[in-house]
């Protein structure tokens, strides 16, 4: 039988964002850098919506069971 790791749910979830915000919203990172200039971006409400879009998407193929602290709104 192999041996598989299990992946950290939280840095799991963390690359999957930066990919979205990468994709989709043309940003390096997510991480603060304490720069308006880089902190700050004008974004078209289609890239947003587009990258909510993934974010849903994402969401809805790891399914209920990958995270039971999920907040609703």
């Amino acid at each position: 039988m192999p041996n598989r790791t299990k992946t950290d749910p939280t840095a799991r979830r963390d690359a999957q964002l930066l990919e979205i915000a990468e994709r989709h919203l043309f940003l390096e990172t997510l991480e603060t850098r304490n720069n308006d200039a880089l902190d700050f971006h004008d974004t078209s409400v289609w890239a947003i919506r587009s990258a909510l879009e993934a974010a849903f998407e994402a969401g809805r193929r790891a399914g209920p069971a990958a995270d039971s602290d999920t907040v609703h709104f």
